[in-house]
């Protein structure tokens, strides 16, 4: 009996004790669909944090001021003025491991408006650097220059969301809307990102699509500030490829530390160690989701032998008659093992079916991404083929090893 026979007469064997066979069929397919929605989840999951790491910067570190109310704020100034520009360029002086740097400050604003609409969008002004080591791109027209800034120039970029409100006939570049007191001409327009979330580890992020960023030395030097406000409120230092960005931050801090007088006026992000978090809590929720499976998967396996050992005593006088006529034991043996084989087969592919079924609805209710991949698919079926032939070879050897006399004479 080749293989392809031994396949025919395994799904004869299972199509004539149909209910038993769903029945042990449920542990296999609970198992891989588990498998399936788990690694499905962690791949999309995976995707989104990188999409949104992207948003911050691997190589970037983030210094933002803290919040404090006036009368700490009153306390701090004693020793500290706050972020400042010199607070940038002393790092960049100082720190060699630094590659660029931007600052930005928002702006307190009363009136965002146009000719055309009204915006409740949220003013900053940022030194050019500021969209590289952001990672924007135009969608229109161009980035403000150095010299822009460097002119206190009346210009401003604006985000997607910002754009569509002030201007909803498009073509926004060229034209002229007033924040304050203060008219700006728009001279790009930064293209949307698209990220399913605006907030990763508890940091906000696609904020800039309702944002008008204008030239740092413009805001400073045109709209009026609290006296002891912060002169920027974050900037950002990317670190030269190859360099530790936690190590990196450490000396930033240190030197921070003593600039402000070991005030706790300012607080830093580091995209690659919430990178990091992410990852742990992903890996604890794989180990957690992958011992379920396991259960599953080990319960399917147990259901496949049980099915086998009933099959091997059902049919002992069927096996008794197979060896009276010449069948080897190899061949008994592979005849059942083939037959567990396909149990875990159709198992393991009514289980793909059932893990996109679950991966699906958990995104559409949970709001989570998710990521089918190849490798998901291939390992969940590896792992049940794995569990068909191991819980599957002891029936099939006890089958093997029966006399064909007794087996002959057993009623």
């Amino acid at each position: 009996m080749n293989f392809f026979d031994a396949l025919e007469d395994a799904w004869d064997e299972l199509w004539h004790h149909r209910m038993r066979t769903v029945l042990t069929l449920l542990g296999m397919i609970f198992g891989v669909g588990a498998v399936i929605a788990m690694l499905s989840i962690g791949e999309g999951a995976e995707r989104e944090a990188l999409d949104l790491i992207d948003e911050m910067g691997l190589r970037n570190v983030l210094v933002h001021a803290r919040e404090v109310d006036q009368q700490q704020l009153k306390e701090i100034r004693e020793h500290s003025i706050g972020l400042s520009l010199r607070d940038v360029e002393v790092a960049q002086e100082t720190l060699p491991f630094i590659d660029k740097v931007s600052a930005e400050k928002q702006i307190k604003t009363f009136i965002v408006f146009s000719r055309f609409s009204q915006s409740d969008a949220s003013v900053y002004g940022v030194t050019p650097s500021y969209f590289e080591l952001s990672g924007f791109k135009l969608a229109q027209g161009r980035m403000f220059t150095t010299q822009d800034d460097k002119d206190y120039a009346q210009v401003a970029v604006l985000g997607a969301r910002a754009a569509e409100r002030l201007f909803p006939e498009g073509n926004a570049v060229g034209q002229l809307f007033k924040v304050n007191h203060l008219w700006l001409e728009v001279i790009g327009v930064i293209k949307d990102k698209e990220l399913r979330k605006e907030e990763f580890e508890g940091i906000k992020l696609g904020s800039e699509k309702n944002r008008v960023f204008i030239p740092f030395n413009t805001a400073l030097k045109k709209f009026k500030f609290p006296q002891l406000d912060n002169e920027i409120d974050t900037f950002r230092v990317q670190v030269a490829e190859g360099v530790d960005p936690v190590q990196a931050a450490s000396s930033l801090n240190h030197l921070l530390d003593r600039r402000h007088g070991e005030m706790d006026d300012f607080e830093i992000v580091i995209p690659a160690k919430l990178m990091d978090q992410h990852r742990q809590t992903r890996r604890i929720f794989t180990i957690v989701m992958s011992c379920v499976a396991g259960i599953s998967l080990l319960v399917g396996g147990i259901g496949i032998m049980n099915i086998m050992l009933a099959t091997v005593l059902e049919r002992t006088k069927e096996i008794g008659l197979l060896r009276a006529v010449g069948a080897r034991r190899r061949d008994i043996r592979n005849l059942f093992m083939v037959e567990s084989f396909t149990v875990a087969a159709i198992g393991g592919l009514l289980g793909i079916v059932l893990g996109f079924v679950i991966a699906g609805v958990i995104a559409s209710f949970a709001d989570w991404s998710v990521g089918f991949s190849f490798n998901a698919i291939l390992l969940s079926v590896g792992v049940c083929a794995l569990v068909g032939l191991g819980f599957g070879l002891y029936p099939a050897l006890l089958a093997s090893r029966m006399d064909p006399i007794i087996a002959l004479q057993r009623e």
